[in-house]
C-alpha cells in the first residue's frame, strides 16, 4: 500500500490565524526576518514584550521556525498562549482542518441521533462538552487531559490494521472475540491463550494482509509502533509507551481496560475510523490544528 501525505492550502490555517493573534498581542513591533526594517522594528520593541523576547530568541538561535508545526510549537505552545473556543469553532467548520476531508460539522451538528452521526454536536461548545448522546452516551473530551479525550484520539489515530477499508465490518468474529474478552474482564485464561492471542499473529484476522504482531512485537519503537507489544498477555497489559514512560516512573498507557471495551484502545483501533472520513492515513497525527485543539482541552476547554 502506498501512503502519501496530501498538502492543501487549509493546512496553513493555523499559521494565518496565529499571525493575526500576534498582531493583537504585540502592538509595538512586527516579527519577521524578511527585511532589515522589520528586524529593527522587532528589536526596538519594549524589553518586556512578547515581540522583543521572540526577536532575541531568533537572534540567539533559540527559536527556529521551519513550518506549521514549528510555528505552533514556538509561538503558542511554548509560550502557553490561551486558545479560545472561537478558534476551535473555526476548526470544526473548516474543511481539511485536520487533514483532507469535510468539515466536522457536516456529520456532527446536532445532539439528535436522527440528524447527526452518534448524536454528536460539534457546532457549539456546549455540544462538544455534552459529547455523544446516542446509546451508549460518552464524553468526547476530558478537560485538562487531551491524551484521555476521545475527540483527540479520533482525529489522530488510524484504524488498524493500517489501510483497512473505511467500511470494513466491525462485527467480524475476530473483532467480536476481542470485545467479549475485554468485557468479561480481559483475563489471562484458556480462552485468551487459545482464541485471543493467536489472532495477533494471523494475517487476515482483522481485515488486513499483515498480522498485528508484525508491527507490535516489542517494547522498542522502532520497530514496534508506540511501543505496543502484542506477543503475550503480560506485554499487552503493559500498554503503549511503557518503556519510555517507565523511565519517568510512570506506567504505560493502557490499551485494555478490563470490562470496558469502549474505553480500550485495542478494541477502538480495530473498529473506529480516523476522522475526518477518508483522511490519508499518512496525515501527520501532530497536525498544527490538532496540537491547538489539544492545548485548548489541556487549558480547561473553556467556552470563551
Amino acid at each position: 500500500m502506498k501512503v502519501t501525505v496530501n498538502r492543501n492550502p487549509y493546512r496553513t490555517l493555523s499559521a494565518a490565524i496565529l499571525a493575526a493573534a500576534l498582531v493583537l498581542l504585540t502592538t509595538t513591533g512586527t516579527i519577521s526576518t524578511a527585511t532589515a526594517q522589520e528586524s529593527k522594528d522587532a528589536s526596538d520593541a519594549p524589553p518586556s514584550s512578547v515581540t522583543h523576547q521572540m526577536y532575541l530568541d531568533m537572534k540567539l538561535g533559540k527559536l527556529n521556525i521551519h513550518g506549521d508545526n514549528a510555528v505552533v510549537e514556538a509561538l503558542v505552545l511554548q509560550r502557553n498562549i490561551p486558545i479560545t473556543y472561537d478558534y476551535i469553532a473555526t476548526l470544526m467548520r473548516t474543511p481539511n482542518a485536520f487533514g483532507n476531508g469535510p468539515a466536522c460539522i457536516v456529520c456532527h451538528s446536532s445532539n439528535n441521533p436522527a440528524k447527526s452521526y452518534r448524536g454528536l454536536d460539534l457546532s457549539s461548545c456546549e455540544g462538544i462538552l455534552r459529547g455523544v448522546t446516542e446509546e451508549p452516551p460518552r464524553n468526547i473530551i476530558t478537560p485538562g487531559n487531551p491524551e484521555n479525550s476521545l475527540l483527540v484520539s479520533m482525529i489522530r489515530n488510524n484504524r488498524m490494521p493500517l489501510g483497512v477499508p473505511f467500511f470494513s465490518p466491525v462485527n467480524t468474529d475476530s473483532i467480536t472475540a476481542i470485545k467479549d474478552w475485554i468485557d468479561k474482564g480481559a483475563k489471562n485464561d484458556e480462552n485468551f491463550n487459545t482464541n485471543i492471542l493467536p489472532l495477533f499473529s494471523k494475517e487476515d484476522a482483522f481485515g488486513g494482509d499483515v498480522p498485528c504482531i508484525e508491527c507490535h512485537k516489542s517494547f522498542r519503537d522502532p520497530p514496534s509502533f508506540n511501543e505496543v507489544n502484542l506477543s503475550s498477555y503480560e506485554a499487552i497489559m503493559k500498554g503503549a509507551w511503557s518503556k519510555t514512560r517507565g523511565k519517568e516512573g510512570r506506567p504505560g498507557l493502557p490499551i485494555v481496560v478490563p470490562f470496558e471495551s469502549a474505553d480500550s484502545s485495542l478494541y477502538r483501533r480495530l473498529t473506529s475510523n480516523r476522522m475526518p472520513p477518508g483522511v490519508d492515513p499518512g496525515e501527520d497525527s501532530n497536525h498544527p490544528n490538532t496540537q491547538l485543539l489539544m492545548r485548548w482541552i489541556e487549558q480547561g476547554a473553556w467556552c470563551k
